[in-house]
């Protein structure tokens, strides 16, 4: 296992991360046990999870119970802002809500200190000096060693990177967004910000949900009870025309390789330089094993310019 920098930190992660929006939902106890085990096992530290994952504090919980002693050995990373609640009261980036937030993870995960502590969605409702300098007091207070953000856009990750540093408070150090072969939106703003401001990128559904997994042939049954079976607004956004045509591209050239579409996805994420760890989520040890076997593939610069010519052969019709 591959081991980066998140951003300009000190922080070390490795190249691959476990997503923890599995368990407590679609994994149970056993389960997540038999994940982090053969995570461990494998060189895998960064495993993130969110106060919202697993119906509400599900995931945080069953993570901890599963890492036990083991805790001091990994990147722990959890996020905080969206609804813990039906009335839409804990929810938020205020720093009143931060502080009852950060409590209640940490006793979830057995822990006094998570390792990175994520805004998990934009807080229209809060000014961002506001979140800051509250995280900024948990970092002091020794609860928090790093923050990040998730899903904010490029002009957001700026904003807040300047008042952090005019006000001289601590800034984040990631973001996490959605970025695959299939959804490149981060090439445009983000990843040219994070660039500019030494911040890392954690990639978010890296196989696009299941569609570069490689389980889905166009014309064939879809497999029963997989992500895109499930979910219907998924396979609507996934099952394109245009989507097909990529996944069938990335496969031949994958194939030609004795490579699968999954360690392509894998290995062009981690091609480029801002992205310090892949986070997938898993539901078995199978997948694990999978995904940190795909961290070995390097592209080279030859493979990489086919990959380009190969995503944008459609622009060139």
């Amino acid at each position: 296992m591959r081991f980066r920098h998140l951003g300009d930190s000190g922080l070390r992660v490795s190249v691959v991360g476990i997503g923890c929006n599995n368990f407590g939902v679609r994994v149970d106890a056993a389960g997540t046990r038999q994940v982090v085990d053969r995570a461990i096992d494998e060189g895998i530290t960064l495993f993130d999870t969110a106060d919202t994952y697993g119906n509400k504090g599900g995931s945080e919980t069953l993570l901890g119970e599963a890492l036990g002693a083991r805790r001091k050995d990994v990147v722990l990373a959890t996020k905080f802002s969206g609804p813990m609640d039906e009335a839409g009261t804990l929810r938020g980036a205020s720093r009143r809500y931060i502080m009852q937030a950060v409590e209640a993870s940490l006793r979830r995960l057995r822990t006094d200190y998570i390792d990175l502590y994520q805004l998990h969605h934009p807080d229209p409702s809060t000014p961002m000096e506001e979140t800051l300098r509250a995280l900024d007091d948990l970092v002091h207070q020794g609860k928090v060693r790093y923050i990040g953000s998730s899903n904010l856009p490029a002009w957001q990750v700026a904003d807040a990177h300047w008042i952090a540093k005019c006000e001289e408070l601590t800034a984040f150090i990631s973001s996490q967004n959605e970025f695959s072969l299939l959804e490149r939106e981060p090439e445009r703003e983000l990843i040219p910000a994070l660039k500019a401001y030494g911040l890392g990128l954690l990639p978010y559904f890296p196989l696009a949900s299941g569609m570069l997994s490689g389980k889905y042939r166009r014309g064939e049954q879809t497999p029963a009870g997989s992500r895109l079976e499930t979910t219907p607004r998924l396979a609507q956004k996934y099952f394109t025309e245009s989507n097909w045509r990529f996944v069938e591209r990335l496969t031949r050239f994958s194939e030609q390789r004795g490579r699968s579409l999954l360690e392509l996805a894998f290995a062009w994420l981690l091609a480029h330089p801002p992205v310090a760890s892949v986070i997938a989520g898993t539901m078995n040890a199978g997948q694990v094993e999978k995904n940190a076997k795909a961290a070995s593939w390097e592209l080279t610069a030859d493979e990489l310019a086919e990959v380009g010519r190969l995503l944008n052969a459609d622009s060139n019709v």
